[in-house]
């Protein structure tokens, strides 16, 4: 019997890593009154989610900060193989994470800040390289209708490691009405849930990936069943929703919530700390590279489940007599919708008919 690879032991444990989340959004909480001292006020319900929100004059302002992880260090190995630096996927997949968690909560993104630190100056001395990544990040900005600000590059010598780049950033975003704000509160029994259809397995569970590479006899070059490359395939860009996330609201659809599906894979259907049961009725087929892995690391449905989108890279709540307008404006706008499944009333836990799957409340401890 082959040993298995789980994502726990390569990458991100949850298990430690969500406690130090929910202590520091209780010390978070403990500074929202010094808003106060310049007339604005927290939307209390945003705390813990993919992005905070507050109420400044007749507006709503959100803001978020995320970061890609190990994808990079794929493009760094796959320029050995392919030649190309691949570091304009690298710089628009860094946007899509902080982009896409913007958008759950309704709002339009308005300025990015970019955060790349380095362990020295000479990480920009390979022009093409510099030159992908810039184009990029540009690139993603303007397909998210996003001004890019500005932001910090970080020279951090002994703490990055050489020739490596760590990258992050953030945006801020406007929500012009309260009707267009996106809080669990919304969330109704019998919301229907449209999944989105990914382009693959995004910025999460990369380091499980990068685990399989050096396992497989070809590493990055090994083809897959589908006759692609694993490696290429891992730097398909993801999806970034703002723009269509905005066309649904100026269609004056009823939406009632939205769940960027990243880490901890389809359990994050059930984000909103609501006592509602997720049940989701039909999915997509999970990519070839999901299976590749899934084959190479030895694991079940249920922790593949729990890791990586699957397929499915948004969950957007919404009532009954919406669903069709909706997967109409997701179709013209290039997009794959399905209507995937239900809310009810009853314990917290997403329950994913087709893989005889259920993940409980407990699994999830994000707030």
């Amino acid at each position: 019997m082959k040993a298995k690879i789980t994502y726990s032991q390569v990458g991100d444990d949850y298990d430690t890593k969500d406690p130090v989340n929910k202590l520091s959004q209780q010390a978070a909480l403990n500074t929202a009154n010094n808003l106060k001292d310049y007339g604005f006020e927290e939307v209390s319900q945003t705390r813990g989610e993919s992005a905070f929100v507050w109420k400044q004059g007749t507006v709503y302002m959100a803001s978020v900060i995320e970061c890609l992880g190990t994808k990079n260090l794929i493009a760094d190995e796959l320029r050995e193989i392919t030649g190309k630096t691949h570091y304009d996927v690298i710089a628009h997949d860094t946007v899509a994470t902080f982009i896409n968690d913007l958008s759950t909560v309704g709002a339009k993104p308005l300025v990015v800040h970019a955060f790349w630190s380095i362990e020295d100056n000479s990480w920009f001395s390979d022009e093409q390289r510099l030159k992908d990544f810039i184009q990029g990040w540009e690139e993603a900005c303007n397909f998210a209708g996003a001004t890019w600000g500005g932001g910090e590059t970080s020279t951090s010598k002994g703490i990055i490691e050489k020739g490596t780049i760590n990258l992050a950033g953030s945006c801020v975003g406007i929500i012009y009405s309260e009707k267009r704000l996106l809080t669990e509160s919304k969330l109704k029994k019998g919301d229907r849930i449209l999944l989105l259809k990914s382009n693959g397995v995004n910025a999460n569970g990369i380091s499980l990936a990068r685990a399989i590479a050096k396992k497989v006899p070809e590493g990055y070059a090994t083809k897959m069943a589908n006759g692609h490359s694993f490696g290429k395939t891992l730097l398909t860009k993801s999806n970034i929703y703002a723009k269509l996330v905005q066309y649904l609201l100026d269609a004056n659809l009823d939406l009632h919530y939205i769940t960027n599906i990243t880490g901890h894979g389809l359990r994050k259907i059930m984000r909103a700390n609501r006592q509602f049961s997720y049940i989701i009725e039909k999915i997509f087929e999970p990519q070839e590279v999901f299976k590749f892995i899934q084959k190479n690391a030895g694991i079940d449905d249920s922790e593949m489940y729990q890791t990586y989108n699957m397929g499915q890279d948004y969950a957007i709540f919404l009532p009954a007599e919406s669903v069709d307008k909706a997967l109409e404006i997701i179709k013209q706008n290039g997009f794959e919708g399905m209507d995937a499944g239900f809310v009810e009333e009853g314990e917290r836990q997403v329950v994913i008919k087709p893989k005889n799957i259920t993940f409980k409340g407990e699994t999830l401890n994000l707030r």
